[in-house]
């Protein structure tokens, strides 16, 4: 068992329970087989229908204890179709494991948006929260002025893999890097990305602005549309 998964099995941030406040809709869903037993707590802004809090309680193996705490880590401060689009490669990706019950946990969170549906969500797009958030995030990569292409092409391809794929996998999209030519990035998208016009719009603003904080402020990100 690795170190994420103990960290979530023995400090769990999200374990236990919700009370309603107003303004947010107390949301709880459960799901069992067996002897296995998973229950979810979210409060859902009734304004934009975004996720303010999630707590679990799960009664079952370790494995399931992680899944619930991963999972409801990554529900916080998405919208409640965000929160659909959560699948259990990106939770399991979250705990570098395969997890046998996380559909307990992907049962629940659609038993929860289920009872969401009337809640109207704002009229906007959408690029995943989570890549919104780390837009405040600011850094450079050491060097990165002396870095050969090739070097540089795989600095930017770790960074897709861990901080922008398994977001825009959320909407079924993919990214990849093409090549990098001075202060150009060149990247293709595959999946839905390829059909949605926030590929050159929000989701293209965001992974460019994820790529100057953490990697280079001058870098430009041009996309293959072809």
């Amino acid at each position: 068992m690795n170190r994420k998964m103990l960290f979530h099995i023995l400090e769990p941030t999200s374990a236990g329970t919700l009370t309603a406040h107003e303004g947010l809709r107390l949301v709880k869903s459960g799901a069992s087989v067996q002897e296995h037993k998973f229950a979810l707590y979210l409060l859902v802004d009734e304004s934009d229908g975004i996720i303010a809090d999630a707590k679990f309680q799960a009664f079952g193996p370790p494995e399931l204890i992680a899944a619930g705490d991963a999972a409801c880590l990554l529900l916080v401060r998405k919208s409640y179709e965000g929160a659909r689009r959560i699948t259990a490669s990106l939770i399991e990706k979250q705990l570098g494991a395969e997890l046998p019950l996380v559909n307990l946990v992907l049962e629940a969170i659609e038993g929860a948006v289920n009872q969401c549906m009337d809640i109207p969500l704002e009229e906007k797009l959408v690029t995943p929260d989570a890549m919104q958030e780390m837009l405040a995030e600011t850094g450079q990569y050491p060097g990165w002025e002396q870095l050969q292409p090739l070097e540089k092409k795989t600095v930017i391809a770790q960074l897709i893999a861990q901080d922008i794929q398994p977001y825009v996998a959320l909407d079924a999209g993919g990214v990849e890097v093409l090549e990098v030519e001075g202060d150009e990035v060149r990247i293709a998208y595959s999946g839905s990305c390829t059909t949605c016009y926030s590929a050159t719009g929000s989701t293209l603003d965001a992974i460019q602005q994820i790529m100057r904080a953490k990697i280079y402020p001058s870098l430009t990100v041009i996309p293959q549309l072809s």
